[in-house]
């Protein structure tokens, strides 16, 4: 079975320096068991763990240097995929070669099946069997051996691109020893959810459609009757529909711009295979999907009106000024399908009149305005109506803000606070090109946008206090030093205390370096004030990130702690630094233009005096 590190694979045996140079990381970094052990977690991580499951423990696999490496992947990718599959937390021990698995039962048995595919197939196929369907988690398909080269791309990068927006495992496999040449089809196993495993099932056979035509009518009643009745509700499965050419286009739309919105915006899977669409999920989401397709349809002979509008929950309508249509909509509408893209929404001007036969509709006047539709998930529909907001109240100032007061909601669940800011405030809380508005958002995981001079807060009540205090807390900025007296309490902080001659080198000038790790990470960083008047980094962000993957606080950790041994390098090389600096060469910029790669392994915890609050 070729799981998914064969690219990897055959890359080490060709260059064995390769497996090799992973193995010296691992020693580098390599800590025993026992010695993480001693790390006292901290006690905000510990109450930010969601509650453990009845069945909850760990198991241990003892493995080879070799399993070890593969098992890691570059950058520790692998691991954090089978963890991520698997719903299992694991942890490598490189010192002592152990494997340690946490969670349920369940998610336990699928990480060690998954760990064990990644270590069998450094010595050739791993055969499958039934037993591998067990945990309910596995999608075999049979692709034709003229589109297996195909399916897999250069180097599997085709396969691996499916795993990362699907969140599945994926490989070809022997299935009871069935492998051998001759055959007319590879079998490829997918692993993950119901929903991930269909998503890269159509597009792998959306993929074969395209290389062997008419393939798919041969398992179309396979593919449609996969897993009917599964899902949350019971209602789990499939429905289709078949476009001529034109319609097809159409309803792709440009690099499958339509079909990725309508998917985004239902819920659903939807895909093409062929001519065929398939709309794969829960009834009610197959439904909404199938209603956005032929809404777009009816747009082609003329305004479109939802009747019942005021009763649906998956729709929010905005009053836009008729003025404002034009720059709200953009032109070719790409000022729309840029908010489309980005909250997974379907938007569309509604014309009740027009449909009831007024023609073509004419807009109307200035002092009218027409109906924006925006349908989606509650969330990405407040997120889309702000924006909309946001862009009338630039172009008709008081049309969403006249006579608006401030409101703080004590709601626990999805609600809007909103509040007035001066405008040397707007102008710092929204930074260049609203950069500073996205990392608070990102930061905070709340929706923030502000609309004229106000700024409005959507979300939960954590997300919505958090956002307000970063706000806060940035404007304070401006007056100099922050003051946050205690961080041991919460949740979103990691607390890093930097050497004092490494502060300016951190901090960059005027803040540089640390803008530039908040935009790679999605965090909100500065220097602050303890109690004691003692200063140290405090990072923010609600995703705690993890030792591998990019974004979050972990990841800005790891950044942070890299310019810190950078800087104490070269403070220990002496005068030869400064020397290369009046040269014009081997300054700060240059180090970290050649060193990309470094700046995203995994940094040694151990070499840190950070304290994370997780």
């Amino acid at each position: 079975m070729c799981f998914p590190l064969l690219p990897v694979e055959s890359k080490w045996q060709r260059d064995p320096h390769g497996e090799e140079s992973i193995r010296c990381l691992l020693r580098d970094r390599s800590r025993s068991r026992d010695e993480k052990r001693k790390d006292s977690r901290s006690p905000s991580r510990s109450r930010s763990r969601n509650k453990k499951p009845e069945d909850h423990g760990v198991d241990t696999m003892k493995i080879t240097d070799d399993d070890a490496a593969f098992i890691l992947g570059k950058g520790g990718r692998t691991k954090e995929k089978i963890s991520k599959v698997s719903g299992a937390e694991i942890e490598l021990f490189e010192r002592d070669l152990i494997l340690e698995i946490r969670g349920s039962k369940l998610c336990r048995r699928r990480a060690k099946k998954y760990c064990k595919g990644v270590m069998d197939q450094r010595t050739g196929p791993v055969n499958v069997t039934q037993d591998h369907d067990d945990d309910d988690d596995l999608t075999m398909i049979n692709v034709p051996q003229e589109a297996v080269g195909f399916v897999t791309g250069r180097a599997g990068n085709f396969l691996r691109t499916i795993e990362e927006e699907w969140n599945t495992l994926m490989f070809f496999c022997e299935v009871d020893g069935s492998r051998g040449r001759g055959k007319d089809y590879e079998k490829l196993a997918i692993f993950g959810t119901v929903r991930a495993r269909r998503g890269a099932e159509l597009k792998v056979l959306s993929a074969v459609e395209t290389k062997v035509p008419g393939y798919f009518d041969k398992i179309r009643n396979e593919v449609v009757d996969r897993d009917k009745g599964k899902g949350e509700d019971g209602t789990w499965g499939t429905d289709t529909m078949t476009f001529q050419d034109d319609e097809l286009s159409y309803a792709l739309g440009k690099q499958g711009g339509t079909r990725k919105k309508l998917e985004k915006a239902s819920g659903a899977v939807v895909q093409y295979v062929g001519q065929v669409a398939l709309f794969s999920g829960e009834k009610h989401l197959r439904k909404k999907a199938k209603e956005y397709m032929k809404w777009l349809f009816d747009q082609l002979e003329g305004p479109v009106y939802v009747n019942g509008w005021e009763d649906r929950d998956d729709c929010t309508v905005v009053d836009v000024p008729s003025e404002c249509i034009g720059y709200v909509t953009g032109a070719r509408r790409a000022a729309l399908g840029n908010m489309e893209e980005e909250w997974g929404t379907l938007m569309f001007f509604m014309n009740k009149e027009a449909q009831n036969g007024g023609g073509k509709g004419a807009r109307g006047g200035r002092g009218t305005s027409e109906q924006l539709a925006i349908f989606g998930a509650r969330r990405s529909r407040r997120g889309a109506e702000l924006k909309i907001m946001s862009a009338v109240e630039t172009k008709s100032p008081g049309v969403f803000t006249r006579g608006v007061r401030e409101k703080f909601s004590s709601e626990r669940d999805f609600a809007t606070d909103r509040f007035v800011l001066k405008d040397d405030e707007l102008s710092y809380a929204l930074g260049k090109e609203g950069a500073t508005r996205k990392k608070l958002e990102l930061a905070s995981g709340s929706i923030l946008q502000y609309v004229g001079h106000v700024a409005f807060i959507a979300g939960d009540l954590k997300e919505r206090k958090r956002c307000k205090q970063f706000i806060d807390w940035l404007l304070a900025q401006r007056r100099g030093s922050v003051t946050v007296s205690d961080v041991a309490d919460r949740e979103d902080c990691t607390e890093m205390h930097i050497p004092e001659n490494c502060k300016g080198w951190v901090t960059g000038n005027r803040g540089s370096e640390l803008r530039r790790v908040e935009q790679a990470t999605g965090t909100f960083m500065f220097m602050a004030l303890d109690r004691h008047g003692e200063e140290r980094l405090l990072i923010f962000s609600a995703n705690g990130g993890s030792k591998t993957a990019d974004g979050g606080r972990m990841h800005a950790e790891r950044l942070i702690n890299e310019m810190v041994q950078e800087k104490l390098r070269g403070d220990s090389r002496g005068r030869s630094r400064s020397d290369s600096r009046r040269r014009g060469g081997g300054g700060r910029r240059d180090s970290r233009r050649r060193s990309n790669s470094r700046r995203r392994s995994p940094s040694r915890r151990r070499d840190s005096r950070s304290r994370s609050r997780r």
